[in-house]
């Protein structure tokens, strides 16, 4: 295993986590649309009980993903989350809300009341995608930082600090650029639309399904209009290329030679798209078909990986600096040193044998439909 392989194998691992998040953002999808899809009292209960039983999925995934990042390449998780730490506080405080909410919403002695928890779960459900959706986008729009390696070795810096934020903003600024918003509120309705397709399966309620048919359309129109607009405008972009030198410089239309140079790439994405829209308009168009939660959430993950890919692969910055387009992060300038990669290497070998757990346990909490009776229990959110 070469130095090189194990960078874009890494890569493939956090772009993979990264992808299967997206997918799983389907909770604060559903969470954001539950009141106009439970419209009662009764029906917003199962549909919290429904994500209820799978907020922690998100969770561990949102935080195995911030780990991988941080143990392959480091200088982007210094970067970023050191650097652009409002945002990711905000993501990360809203998803704390979120597990609290669960748990007290309904509990004896709530003085703030259900209807407090349930906003904080509304919150969470919009700002959360938001915000993880602008945060990819970066990847592709650039950030505002300056890296300095020699601060390590300047024996008159106080503090060696590799790398810092352009500004006081600290992540905030990037909400400033339109595209990146154009992107965050694509995965805003792309995470509604599979929330509604998840409750539809899940919850054995004909109102809810009947109900979200209608929502679904509402959701898609403009999640479909937003991502097809910002594929244009990102296929059309200058991109940010890395030379032979490791110098970072701006190559016209760079997104979309990526795809055209990885064709495997396309051709993934090309069948994630049909996948989403498939299981989308499917459910949309029949009313006898719940299912498209799995076409739709398979496609998801295999549209978000080959994107992830096409912006560090092929030579090309993952992580631009619009402050100082060198001190853009690279595969090669940020990652781990190449016995770190391949300890961790081995270690993700044992990666099937948790996804097989995760499998499992899904099909065993899914194993029947939720009921409204189901939510009169004493384990019912």
């Amino acid at each position: 295993m070469s130095y090189e392989f194990l960078q874009h194998y890494w890569c493939f691992i956090v772009s993979l986590l990264g992808a299967i998040l997206v997918f799983l953002l389907f909770v604060q999808g559903a969470n954001s649309v539950a009141g106009s899809l439970g419209y009662t009292e009764e029906g917003r209960r199962l549909v919290y009980n429904s994500t209820g039983r799978k907020w922690e999925f998100t969770f561990t995934t949102l935080v195995t993903f911030g780990g991988a990042f941080f143990a392959s390449f480091p200088l982007f998780y210094s970067t970023s989350f050191g650097g652009a730490y409002w945002l990711w506080m905000i993501i990360l405080f809203t998803f704390v809300l979120q597990a609290v909410s669960y748990e007290f919403q309904n509990k004896i002695g709530n003085i703030l009341g259900p209807k407090t928890f349930q906003f904080f779960l509304t919150l969470n459900g919009i700002v959360g995608p938001l915000l993880l959706g602008g945060a990819v986008a970066t990847f592709f729009e650039g950030s505002n930082f300056i890296v300095e390696k020699n601060n390590l070795i300047d024996a008159s810096a106080i503090t060696p600090i590799i790398s810092r934020w352009a500004n006081a903003s600290h992540g905030l600024d990037a909400l400033l650029n339109p595209w990146v918003l154009v992107f965050g509120f694509a995965v805003v309705f792309l995470a509604r639309s599979l929330g509604i397709l998840y409750v539809m399966n899940n919850v054995d309620d004909e109102d809810i399904r009947c109900r979200g048919s209608v929502r679904l359309l509402g959701t898609a129109v403009p999640f479909v209009i937003l991502f097809v607009a910002y594929l244009i405008h990102l296929m059309l972009k200058d991109g940010f290329a890395v030379d032979e030198t490791g110098q970072i410089y701006m190559e016209p239309y760079k997104y979309l030679h990526n795809f055209i140079d990885m064709w495997y790439l396309l051709i993934l994405f090309l069948i994630g798209v049909v996948l989403v829209l498939y299981g989308i308009g499917k459910t949309i168009v029949s009313k006898d078909y719940n299912g498209g939660i799995w076409p739709a959430g398979i496609g998801t993950v295999i549209t978000v990986l080959p994107l992830l890919l096409c912006s560090a692969w092929n030579n090309t910055s993952y992580y631009p600096s619009t402050a100082d387009l060198q001190s853009s992060l690279t595969l090669q300038n940020s990652c781990s040193s190449e016995f770190t990669l391949t300890t961790m290497f081995w270690v993700s070998l044992l990666v099937p044998f948790v996804l097989a757990y995760i499998i499992y346990a899904w099909r065993a909490i899914d194993s029947k439909k939720l009921t409204k009776e189901e939510i009169e229990s004493d384990h019912a959110y």
